[in-house]
């Protein structure tokens, strides 16, 4: 959902190369889906996409949607309550997320978003959004320490909607702390440049420069995902 380090290396490598079409090829490069392979698209969107038109998301296909939530234990996006009933008069499979903190505990972060978010307006499990933020890529914390608040935050959610929360991740935090601990959940998985083949995904979201029409925010761009199966379920 982030790709700000990501431009920041694409172009400090450029210029190390001197390569301006390397750095260009770098920036763009997408990856390609099969849409006859995986044929159920959707999106993921937050108070950045602005004021959305629902069913002009519907009308272009899109088929289900995670709308961001909260953030660690006491920020709630300001659009939740707008996009999560405004969805619901479409048919889009809806769910929410929530963004991870690695400096708060995994009980008041689960509070927060179940005090956002009711059990009955969510037709796809929770999602637990983990992903380096600040200088956290720089200064990873150890994978106790992110057991010790994830694994709770988890568990809570889990009792609360009675199905196990769907993790959020890049690869590099899935094979840092997701992959050897929690393999039990179900995987939303960041891959913006190949297919993921190499994880057990059941989201994969493959490019975070997309574009439709409806949304009317200071965000041009909309995160594009597919499902991996044939049906929702």
């Amino acid at each position: 959902m982030h790709d700000t380090v990501k431009k920041i290396i694409c172009a400090s490598l450029g210029m190390i190369m001197t390569g301006v079409a390397w750095a260009s090829s770098c920036y763009f490069s997408r990856a390609r889906v099969n849409t006859d392979k995986y044929p159920i698209f959707g999106v993921d969107v937050s108070n950045y996409q602005g004021d959305i038109d629902w069913q002009k998301l519907e009308e272009q296909g899109v088929r289900f949607a995670f709308v961001k939530a909260t953030e660690g234990s006491g920020h709630t996006d300001e659009s939740i309550r707008r996009n999560m009933e405004r969805a619901a008069e479409t048919g889009i499979e809806i769910s929410a997320y929530h963004f991870f903190s690695f400096d708060s505990a995994g009980e008041t972060q689960a509070d927060n978003f179940i005090a956002a978010v009711d059990r009955d307006e969510i037709t796809l499990p929770p999602v637990v959004d983990i992903e380096y933020y600040g200088d956290k890529r720089r200064n990873k914390p150890t994978k106790a320490e992110t057991e010790a608040i994830l694994r709770p935050l988890l568990e809570r959610l889990e009792e609360y909607y009675g199905e196990k929360p769907m993790i959020y991740t890049t690869l590099p935090v899935y094979y840092r702390y997701v992959k050897e601990d929690f393999s039990d959940y179900p995987l939303w998985i960041r891959s913006v440049n190949f297919e993921p083949d190499l994880v057990d995904w059941t989201f994969w979201q493959y490019d975070d420069h997309g574009k439709l029409d409806g949304y009317y925010g200071d965000e041009q761009y909309i995160d594009f995902n597919v499902y991996r199966y044939s049906e929702l379920k």
